[in-house]
């Protein structure tokens, strides 16, 4: 595309696809240069306790071992921001996996036989993993994750629920989950001197800088962040991770360039899960299915290093109309690994518990789900009062009904089905908050008739570059093909990180106001450019961080179509349909596979992706892809995303909001609905596994009881 009259929103190529679909985009592990090292971690064996004992010989024996680095000679770091970051720093072990030795040596497969030649002696001590809504150390917190009070409410929902028409009083059940990126967290490190450069798979390369400078006690100018090829996150690489640290590290030790590409079976220890979530829903309305309380509780657990606290009954504060509500969070310290971001913190698993109650509510009073939802859609944010910047849940609502045929669906559970299979369709709503953060940016006007724009955007495979390459465009008044784009290097300046759907509002935010501010320049500016051009720089702190009177967020409604066989309690999702109501979309292409990726993480969140931790050993079993299972193609025939167009003047200079979160929240929601429909089986415990749902419909043929007759 040349021209710039559709620029914003049009269906834009990846800027960098070709790149990695012929494999030459360089991702944090393949920087190679002479001398380089490779190091593999040692992970603790034990669920608690300290280190006794480390014996290196072995493994400084075998050939290419360079050194092996323990608590006992490992180079002394300043106190971190982030505790999970004190590496090789104490004998003490907080829970199984946290690593207590790093081999460095010549080849990968050296480092791998020298870290399995390590033999380490502990002290163990006893140790709890296990979560429960009764488990006395449950405590209620300052505050949860973002900031969110842990505790809020109006009006008296005990009271209103106990003469309500209708009540519903249910509790739900989420696993621990896993991010999984398909590039696992890995970093090259080199010194030069006292200078540090780092190519790290980050979604961030400012805050990675400023914690390796408080680490190394450096200042931040010493110091180059790289991250130019990403493979995923989904909050996991959000915010500095131990490969980082222990690649600066062992580099300083050895003098040599060091990579750290961690195992994929040691991430679910060390780079954060989606905590388990236990929640307790009650739900009251009157007669006509208005809600007259909300109780969203929710009870979560968090490890001994730092406190996460999923902030789950977050999204009960903005979703619907009821004159009484609260929203309450629990957590317990364990024995076990820290929890971090998932996409879609908080949201994804309390909407799930939220859109699940719903349809319950809905059968209950016999009303049609998506006219439930509409019958209690607020005019206000119910818990600050604020009115919305926009809100188009309705029509999201409305029109996803029209897309699916939902007018034709018999509202009866197992009203449908063709031989073995039964088959029933199922609604969700989503909710995701608009985010956004300063960031600092610079343009230049070149002789050449090109612009260079550069901002420290991370592009995780959400097409950053190219979107930021829009927005210069549109507000240069510039053919597309005329902007370069110049992206994750920290030292363009400071830009927050790709997560919380903030990247594309906050990174294009910067640009959009630089690239007007240098349409000014331009203006002011008679005959040839100089030979270095014209440049503007551009820092949005104070007004893309300038508190808002409206609540913004995006929102969107869910549709699921699928069967369950009756013989093996297979669930096959035949139809995904999302549609959603976020802003202005900035580019159709790549808001589209942003869409369809977040459903399609929804659909593994219900029906194959499941962790167990272990109370025994205090580890999760499933630590990698052979048997945590995630979605493949086959697993959904049809994911439709569509969306609405807003128009809505106090976001942005854009009038943008993410994408990246929206897609996921509701989706498990809609599936696990729409197998109650099915079944007429409520399932509140996820993933719906066959064995789960066999054995969730053989109780329902044959109640408690008469199974033995």
């Amino acid at each position: 595309m040349t021209g710039t009259e559709t620029v914003l929103g049009a269906p834009v190529e990846r800027r960098e696809g070709r790149e990695k679909v012929t494999g030459t985009a360089r991702y944090a592990a393949e920087y190679d240069a002479p001398g380089r090292a490779q190091a593999w971690p040692v992970p603790a064996a034990v669920a608690r306790g300290r280190v006794t004992g480390v014996d290196t010989a072995p493994a400084l024996a075998l050939p290419g071992v360079l050194t092996v680095l323990t608590h006992e000679n490992a180079p002394r770091l300043g106190d971190p921001d982030d505790p999970t970051l004190a590496l090789l720093q104490s004998p003490h072990v907080p829970h199984r996996g946290w690593f207590v030795g790093l081999v460095v040596a010549e080849t990968l497969e050296a480092a791998r036989a020298g870290a399995a030649a390590v033999r380490v002696t502990y002290e163990a001590e006893n140790h709890d993993v296990t979560l429960t809504a009764s488990h006395p150390e449950a405590y209620v917190p300052e505050s949860a994750n973002g900031g969110f009070p842990a505790v809020t409410g109006h009006g008296d929902p005990d009271g209103a629920l106990a003469s309500s028409a209708a009540r519903v009083d249910v509790e739900y059940r989420i696993p621990p989950l896993h991010n999984h990126p398909m590039e696992p967290h890995s970093s090259t490190a080199r010194w030069e001197g006292d200078r540090l450069t780092v190519q790290s798979s980050s979604q961030g390369t400012s805050a990675v800088r400023t914690e390796l400078a408080r680490l190394f006690e450096m200042s931040e100018d010493r110091i180059t962040v790289l991250a130019e090829h990403v493979g995923g996150g989904f909050g996991s690489k959000g915010t500095p991770r131990p490969d980082v640290v222990l690649a600066a590290m062992a580099a300083r030790v050895t003098g040599r360039p060091v990579t750290v590409a961690l195992p994929r079976r040691y991430l679910p220890a060390v780079v954060g899960h989606r905590a388990p979530t236990l929640h307790r829903l009650r739900l009251g309305a009157d007669a006509g299915g208005r809600l007259t309380s909300l109780v969203h509780e929710v009870t979560t657990h968090t490890s001994r290093v730092k406190e996460f606290v999923e902030q789950a009954a977050v999204p009960a504060r903005v979703m619907y109309a009821t004159p009484a509500l609260r929203t309450l969070h629990r957590v317990v310290r364990l024995d076990v690994p820290t929890p971090s971001w998932m996409r879609a913190p908080g949201e994804c698993p309390g909407m799930y518990a939220l859109e699940s109650a719903m349809d319950e509510l809905a059968a209950e009073t016999g009303m049609d789900p998506v006219e439930l939802r509409i019958r209690n859609e607020p005019d206000t944010e119910p818990d600050s009062g604020k009115p919305f910047s926009s809100r188009h849940l309705v029509e999201c609502l409305r029109e996803g009904a029209r897309r699916f045929g939902w007018e034709d669906r018999d509202p009866r559970p197992r009203s449908r089905g063709a031989g073995p299979l039964l088959i029933g369709s199922g609604v969700a709503a989503a909710t995701y908050p608009v985010l956004v953060s300063p960031c600092a940016a610079s343009a230049r006007a070149l002789p050449d008739g090109g612009f260079l724009v550069r901002v420290n955007a991370t592009d995780i495979g959400t097409g950053a570059r190219t979107v930021c390459a829009q927005i210069a465009a549109d507000a240069l008044g510039a053919p597309l093909d005329r902007i370069r784009i110049e992206v994750a290097d920290s030292d363009i300046g400071f830009a927050p990180m790709a997560g919380g759907s903030s990247g594309t509002a906050s990174w294009g935010w910067a640009v959009h106001e630089v690239c007007v501010r240098l349409t000014g320049r331009l203006s002011e500016h008679s005959g040839p450019l100089p030979d270095g051009g014209i440049a503007a720089d551009a820092d949005t702190s104070g007004t893309a961080d300038a508190e808002s009177p409206f609540a913004r967020h995006a929102f969107g409604a869910h549709f699921a179509e699928v069967t369950v066989d009756t013989v093996t309690g297979e669930v096959r999702v035949t139809r995904l349909l999302g549609v959603f109501a976020a802003g202005r979309v900035l580019n159709a292409r790549t808001a589209r596979s942003q869409f369809i990726g977040g459903m399609t993480m929804g659909l593994g969140m219900a029906l194959t992706e499941d962790s167990t931790m272990d109370p025994a050993f205090g580890d999760f079993a499933e630590s990698d892809l052979a048997s945590y299972h995630v979605p493949a193609h086959a697993d959904v025939a049809s994911v439709e995303a569509h969306w609405i167009d807003e128009d809505d003047a106090h976001l942005n200079p854009m009038g943008s909001k993410g994408i990246g979160e929206i897609g996921i929240v509701g989706s498990a929601a809609a599936v696990g609905n729409a197998v109650h429909h099915a079944t007429g089986v409520r399932f509140r415990e996820l993933p719906l596994t066959p064995d789960r749902v066999l054995t969730g419909l053989l109780e329902h043929e044959h109640p408690a009881g008469m199974l033995g007759t």
